[in-house]
């Protein structure tokens, strides 16, 4: 399963600049819009495009590894 650290990079951001960042702020930065940026931060298993991808790299200044993680499932 994909893991989306969205919530991460926003804490690390707020603490970089030392102020709050909110969902709005980011989708107004990113031109995605604020629900899909909620799905990614929180819904489990969420799909989004790689264009979405790119725009959060290109706003936190990261790579896509940084973004998103392999979280190997337990087997049943």
């Amino acid at each position: 399963m994909i893991r989306f650290r969205l919530r991460e990079l926003i804490i690390e951001k707020e603490f970089k600049e030392n102020r709050r960042i909110t969902l709005e702020e980011i989708a107004r930065a990113t031109n995605i819009q604020r629900t899909t940026l909620s799905r990614i931060g929180g819904q489990r298993g969420y799909n989004t495009t790689t264009i979405n991808i790119d725009r959060l790299c290109e706003y936190f200044g990261c790579r896509v590894e940084n973004i998103m993680e392999h979280i190997q499932e337990p087997e049943k």
